[in-house]
C-alpha cells in the first residue's frame, strides 16, 4: 500500500486518502545497458543495438594474456609469475673478490666447470647457504654442491617473500658478505634488502644468484 509523505498509508495511488497530499511515484530502476554502458529502459539497446536476452561474447585474450607472442604460435597457458633464481659462477664477480682481497680470495678458486641451475621459488623463505646434516642446515639454494663456493657460508643469506610477493634478501652475518648488482659495498647483515626483476645477488667467492621473474607453464589437471 502506498505511503504519503507525511507518512499515512492510503488505498489511493494518486492523492492519500487521510491528508489529501499529491502522491510521488515511485523512481524505477535505472539499468544501463551491459554492452555499451549506455541508459537502457528495455530489452534492446537504443544505443548500440545490444539484445539484454542475449549473453555477452566472451571477449578475447591479448597475445600476453594467451601465452602467445605477438609474431608465432601460441605457447602453453600460463599461470601467474614466480620468482626463478638463477645461480652461476660469475667471472666479473670473482675478479673483484680478487682485486680487493677478501677473507678467503687466495684460497678460493675460479671453477673449471660449473653447470648453471634454475631454482623456481615456490614458498616464502628461501636460505642461500651450504648443507650441514649434522647442523640441521638445509637451503633451499645449496651452494655446497660440487664444485662448491669456498667463501660461502652455511647459513649466508635469507631470500623472503611477502603476501604481495614483493621479495627481498638478507645477509645473514656471513664471513665474506652478500653484495647486489655489482656493488663493491655489501648490504648491512640482518637488513632487509629489496629485490627486483633483474636483480644479481653476489655470494662467496665467485657465485652470483640473478633473480627474473617468469611466467609458469599450468600444472596439467589432475584425473
Amino acid at each position: 500500500m502506498p505511503i504519503c509523505a507525511d507518512g499515512h498509508p492510503t488505498a489511493a495511488t494518486d492523492y492519500c486518502d487521510v491528508c489529501g497530499s499529491t502522491l510521488t511515484p515511485a523512481p524505477t530502476e535505472l539499468r544501463v545497458c551491459p554492452h555499451c554502458s549506455a541508459p537502457a529502459g528495455g530489452r534492446f539497446c537504443e544505443t548500440c543495438g545490444h539484445d539484454s536476452a542475449l549473453p555477452l561474447p566472451t571477449p578475447r585474450p591479448s597475445p600476453e594474456q594467451s601465452g602467445q607472442s605477438a609474431v608465432g604460435a601460441p605457447s602453453q597457458s600460463l599461470d601467474a609469475p614466480v620468482w626463478v633464481a638463477r645461480v652461476f659462477a660469475d667471472r666479473e664477480f670473482y675478479t673483484r673478490v680478487q682485486a680487493r682481497k677478501g677473507p678467503d680470495a687466495e684460497r678460493v678458486a675460479f671453477p673449471d666447470f660449473y653447470p648453471e641451475r634454475r631454482i623456481t621459488l615456490r614458498g616464502n623463505q628461501f636460505l642461500i647457504g651450504k648443507r650441514s646434516t649434522s647442523q640441521g642446515i638445509v637451503p633451499e639454494i645449496d651452494l655446497g654442491i660440487a664444485p662448491a663456493d669456498l667463501g660461502v657460508s652455511r647459513a649466508h643469506a635469507l631470500l623472503q617473500l611477502d603476501d604481495h610477493g614483493a621479495l627481498t634478501v638478507t645477509d645473514l652475518g656471513s664471513t665474506n658478505g652478500t653484495s647486489l648488482d655489482g656493488a663493491e659495498t655489501p648490504i648491512p647483515p640482518q637488513q632487509p634488502i629489496a629485490l627486483r626483476d633483474g636483480s644479481r645477488i653476489h655470494v662467496g667467492g665467485w657465485t652470483t644468484i640473478a633473480i627474473t621473474g617468469e611466467y609458469q607453464p599450468l600444472s596439467p589437471p589432475g584425473p
